[in-house]
C-alpha cells in the first residue's frame, strides 16, 4: 500500500512536531503492508543518471504517443541567484576608490540591504562613509558590485559559513539615491526597518539616504568546484526565491547530523553507489536535495572518488513540512528496497524517485 502525498504530509506533521528538529525515521513509520519477497534487489537496479518519466515519444501500435515530460528537479540559475540575494540581508559593497595613492583601486565595505519588488538591492548609507563618497565622485554612470553569500554573517539563515562551499552572488550595476517621491518609498522604509532594527533611529537623519542598485551584470557561483554562470538581469528580476531558503541550512545540518545511516542507505539503494565511505547533503530546496557521495574505487581500495547527485521530489514542496515528508518517503523507500520489499504491482520501492548525477570525480 502506498501512502498518498497528502497522507504522508499529515503523518509527517504528527511525528515531526518540533520544527526541523523532528526528522526521524528510526522506526520507519511509513512501512508498507506488502510482504517481503526473496527477489534479488540487483535485478531492479537502475542507472543513477535516470530521471523518471522521461520525455520521449514511444511507438504504440505503429503510432507515436507522447509521454509526460520529466519533473523539474533543479532550480534554474536565475532562481538560485535570486534566492541568495533574497536570503542575505548584508554583503560587501565594492566601489572604486578616489583616495590619493590608491585611486581606482577596489574598495570593499560591509553594508546592509533589502530588496525592492524587482529584486534590486536597496542600501541605507551615511553620506560621510567612504563608499558613499566613492559613489558620489564616480557619478551616475559609475559601477559598483554587491557581493553576498549564504551561510555566514551576510546571511539571515543564522548558520555558520563553510568557507567556499556555499552559494554566492555578485550584483554589478549603477547605484543612485532614492528620493522620497519614489512610488515605493514607504515600502522601502518599512522593509528596511523590519530587516534592520537600527534603521528607525537613523533613516530620518539628513545624513542618511537610501540608494538603489540597478543590476547590469549578475554572477552566480554554486560553491567550491561547482558550476558558475552569468545571469541576465531580466531573468533575475522574473525569478522567484526558493521558499525553503531560510530553513535549508537547518534542514541540511540535521540530516547530516542525525541521519547518516538513512543517507548511506539512500546512496546505496536509490543512487546505486557501492563501497560508500561518506554521504552528505549539500543542498535542499523546493524541488529536491543535493547529495555528495564519497566511495572507494573498485579494485583500488585506497582510492576515493566523490560524486554529486540530485535526488528530486516527486512534486515541488510549498513548506518545510512538505519537504520533511518527501525526504522521509525517500528514506523509507530506501529501507524497504534494502529489505526486499515489493509493492502489489511488483514495482520496487524508490523506482520512480527522480535522480540525476550532477558532477563526478574527474581525478581518476
Amino acid at each position: 500500500m502506498r501512502f498518498s502525498t497528502g497522507t504522508a504530509a499529515i503523518l509527517a506533521c504528527i511525528w515531526l512536531q518540533d520544527g526541523v528538529e523532528g526528522f526521524s525515521t528510526r522506526s520507519h513509520p511509513f512501512s508498507r503492508t506488502s510482504a517481503i519477497t526473496k527477489n534479488s534487489i540487483s535485478d531492479s537496479k537502475r542507472s543513477s543518471t535516470r530521471i523518471s518519466s522521461t520525455a520521449v515519444a514511444e511507438a504504440v501500435n505503429g503510432s507515436q504517443q507522447t509521454v509526460a515530460p520529466p519533473p523539474e528537479i533543479r532550480l534554474n540559475v536565475p532562481e538560485k541567484a535570486r534566492t541568495v540575494i533574497s536570503v542575505c540581508t548584508s554583503g560587501t559593497l565594492c566601489t572604486s576608490s578616489h583616495m590619493e595613492d590608491i585611486q581606482g583601486a577596489p574598495f570593499g565595505s560591509f553594508v546592509d540591504y533589502v530588496l525592492d519588488d524587482k529584486g534590486n538591492p536597496v542600501l541605507l548609507m551615511n553620506e560621510m562613509s567612504m563608499h558613499t563618497v566613492n559613489i558620489q565622485k564616480a557619478g551616475p554612470e559609475g559601477l559598483v558590485t554587491l557581493f553576498a553569500q549564504l551561510g555566514g554573517p551576510t546571511s539571515s539563515t543564522g548558520q555558520a559559513s563553510h568557507g567556499q562551499d556555499v552559494s554566492r552572488c555578485s550584483v554589478t550595476g549603477t547605484i543612485s539615491k532614492i528620493e522620497p517621491s519614489a512610488e515605493d518609498w514607504d515600502a522601502i522604509r518599512m522593509r528596511y526597518g523590519i530587516a534592520h532594527s537600527y534603521a528607525d533611529q537613523v533613516m530620518d537623519s539628513p545624513k542618511f539616504h537610501f540608494y538603489r542598485l540597478t543590476p547590469t551584470r549578475i554572477y552566480y557561483v554554486g560553491g567550491f568546484g561547482v558550476s558558475s554562470e552569468w545571469v541576465p538581469p531580466e531573468e533575475y528580476k522574473l525569478a522567484t526565491p526558493d521558499i525553503l531558503a531560510k530553513e535549508a541550512s537547518s534542514i541540511m545540518e540535521k540530516l547530516n547530523r542525525d541521519h547518516a545511516d538513512d543517507l548511506m542507505l539512500t546512496a546505496a539503494q536509490i543512487l546505486d553507489v557501492n563501497e560508500i565511505e561518506k554521504v552528505r547533503v549539500t543542498g535542499v530546496d523546493r524541488l529536491g536535495m543535493d547529495m555528495r557521495v564519497t566511495s572507494r574505487v573498485p579494485r583500488r581500495k585506497n582510492k576515493l572518488i566523490t560524486d554529486e547527485f540530485r535526488v528530486g521530489f516527486r512534486i515541488p514542496v510549498i513548506s518545510v513540512e512538505d519537504a520533511k515528508s518527501e525526504i522521509l518517503k525517500v528514506f523509507q523507500e530506501s529501507w524497504e528496497k534494502s529489505n526486499g520489499v515489493t509493492w502489489g504491482d511488483d514495482e520496487m520501492p524508490g523506482a520512480d524517485v527522480p535522480v540525476l548525477k550532477t558532477a563526478e570525480d574527474s581525478l581518476m
